[in-house]
């Protein structure tokens, strides 16, 4: 589809890395082999000094964001520029344009931004980006017309592909299964959706049946009724996919605390500290997700590789992200992480993020 690395991720390396890049909830930097002033591209040159990069998650103390705008930081101090984080408590469509036209008024000359929407933050951007800020979406893209790059976790079919597995492992490959997601308008929850409807047609999930997605809004409390209530309307219910950490966490604490643990089964995408317990107490078996600090590091590298006009986000251009390695730019200005890493009891104590 756009992006593949340039070298692999192995599940050792990444406990490696994990083991020293990240303290308590945040992140603190992995000395050891990175760059101190600057990196190097394909096209040569070196990311300029002091630039100033802006980090705008979906929404400010989600977990999730908190560990990937960490990641951004450490980067950020690595080529020695100036990093900020701002955005908006709650994680609706148009809650981060005001943000963005500030961070416009202020010059910024990176930012990296996770979208609510794929639409409704594009005037903003695109005003962002006359005033001469680099924009690099992360975690959830806009349209590919309102940005430089995209950094992307993972391939979209990788999510549906793995997702769809762990609900067939976990259920037996029959039952019926249900979708929480996070808003309704959230770019990479929906195409996942779409991608995971997909898969489930293929023969060998033939005997589960997807009877409805709800959404959460990526907001705890709502995300728990919305497990309750899905359990309330269908009984029979077998499993829960919710491809969203702060929803899979919430699911997980309804059905520890209710008479479906172990019932029902439960997975999605979340982050290990946050979902340990469950896995230990038999609520999960087992979940999925990328390193959420390297994806604010690469979007961070990426950022600065534009604004220092190493790259320009065509397609077959090559950067170096610090410690991550080189990555190519693919089609539509796509840059991809790498495959996810699944959680289970034998190895979630690998990792602190």
């Amino acid at each position: 589809m756009t992006v593949m690395r340039s070298r692999g991720v192995r599940m050792a390396a990444a406990a490696a890395t994990l083991a020293a890049l990240l303290l308590s909830a945040g992140c603190a930097s992995d000395d050891e082999g990175t760059p101190s002033g600057g990196a190097s591209a394909g096209g040569g040159g070196s990311i300029k000094e002091g630039l100033s990069v802006a980090f705008l998650p979906k929404q400010v103390n989600n977990p999730y964001f908190t560990v990937s705008d960490n990641g951004g930081k450490t980067a950020v101090e690595e080529f020695k520029g100036e990093y900020k984080e701002v955005g908006p408590s709650e994680a609706s469509a148009s809650s981060q344009v005001s943000y963005l036209n500030t961070l416009t008024q202020q010059g910024s000359d990176v930012i990296v931004v996770s979208a609510n929407d794929p639409n409704a933050i594009c005037g903003a951007v695109n005003q962002a980006r006359q005033g001469g800020a680099k924009v690099v979406t992360f975690d959830s893209d806009t349209n590919k017309d309102c940005r430089d790059l995209f950094v992307n976790q993972v391939t979209g079919q990788g999510i549906a592909e793995n997702q769809v597995k762990l609900i067939s492992d976990a259920i037996g490959g029959k039952g019926k299964v249900a979708i929480l997601s996070a808003t309704a308008n959230a770019t990479n929850q929906n195409a996942w959706i779409e991608l995971m409807k997909t898969e489930l047609k293929k023969p060998e999930y033939s005997g589960i049946e997807l009877v409805t997605t709800v959404y959460g809004d990526d907001k705890d409390e709502k995300s728990f009724q919305e497990t309750q209530g899905l359990l309330s309307a269908h009984p029979d219910l077998k499993g829960i996919i919710s491809p969203t950490t702060v929803g899979v966490a919430a699911a997980a604490r309804y059905l520890s605390g209710s008479q479906y643990k172990g019932k029902v089964a439960l997975t999605g995408l979340g982050t290990p500290n946050q979902m340990r317990e469950f896995v230990k107490n038999g609520t999960v078996k087992s979940f999925a997700l990328w390193n959420p600090a390297d994806l604010g590091y690469l979007a961070a590298y990426a950022g600065a590789a534009l604004a220092s006009g190493m790259i320009t986000g065509k397609e077959g251009e090559k950067f170096t992200a610090g410690k991550l390695g080189e990555y190519t730019v693919g089609a539509e200005g796509v840059v991809v992480l790498g495959p996810p890493t699944v959680f289970d009891a034998a190895n979630i104590d690998q990792f602190n993020f």
